[in-house]
């Protein structure tokens, strides 16, 4: 039974921003548990075949769409197409995101509001096309990368938090407005993960790299195939009474204040 739960086998999940990253990773683990996937990009056609390939390697089925997640044209566009040449999608992941690190007083308007369109408004905009033939089919899974911030601040950030923050909360709504039609809608919140991004911070005695070890009651960053699991279980039939819901996965950092630094 716990096997057939957590098995994907025929249904197609399109991942937004998944050519690299933590993106590719839980992309891998739906791959990994029988599902076929859509990938997307919006940087180059060259970077979604690289990607096609890596996945490919695996084993994994999978289908590349380039397209620009906060253009409404575009993506109404490219679901029809996915509909048409791959079929529905049961299972959404809007993962596509951007970050800027700059004080807010500092911060251009127009760099907060396109970290604001990519982190929140996109999610809105791709889950509205997907969800109507969800809707149709009474079945479907909706997965938002939300993130620490989601519930944290941090210096220089407050773009991305106040975008994270509000797709916790748009994911809560989905869930109260879809669930009725068999739709749950939950979120994923990393916590700190080694990636070839936080590689030069990653070495022992760089500030952040101690503070991220030291706040970590795991005491260490996460891999990134420590998201597949979750990623998994929320699309999978396993958590079909689980909505609105936003899992951490961060090695423990939410659930303490902190330990001091003479603390063992």
């Amino acid at each position: 039974m716990g096997v057939t739960l957590f098995n994907l086998s025929g249904k197609i999940a399109l991942v937004t921003g998944s050519t690299h990253g933590l993106g590719m990773a839980m992309a891998k683990g739906l791959g990994k548990a029988g599902a076929t996937l859509i990938i997307n990009g919006n940087s180059s056609q060259e970077k979604i075949e690289k990607a096609l390939e890596t996945y490919k390697s695996e084993g994994i089925k999978a289908y590349g769409y380039k397209f620009d997640v906060t253009d409404e044209k575009e993506v109404i566009e490219a679901i029809t197409k996915i509909e048409k040449e791959v079929g529905a999608i049961d299972i959404l992941v809007n993962n596509a995101g951007i970050i800027k690190r700059v004080p807010l007083e500092e911060m251009d308007v127009n760099d907060f509001k396109q970290v604001v369109d990519v982190d929140l408004v996109s999610p809105f905009i791709v889950s509205k096309h997907v969800v109507k033939g969800m809707i149709l089919r009474k079945n479907g899974k909706i997965i938002n990368i939300c993130s620490m911030m989601s519930e944290l601040g941090r210096n220089t950030v407050g773009a991305y938090a106040a975008a994270k923050g509000g797709l916790k909360m748009l994911t809560q709504n989905m869930a109260t407005e879809w669930a009725k039609h068999n739709i749950q809608t939950n979120g994923i919140g990393p916590g700190y993960f080694a990636t070839s991004q936080t590689a030069p911070i990653r070495v022992d005695g760089h500030p952040f790299n101690d503070f991220i070890v030291g706040r970590t009651p795991a005491g260490k960053w996460g891999d990134p195939d420590d998201l597949q699991g979750a990623a998994i279980f929320l699309a999978s039939e396993a958590s079909n009474f689980v909505n609105g819901q936003v899992i951490y996965v961060d090695g423990g950092i939410l659930a303490t204040i902190g330990k001091p630094s003479n603390e063992d």
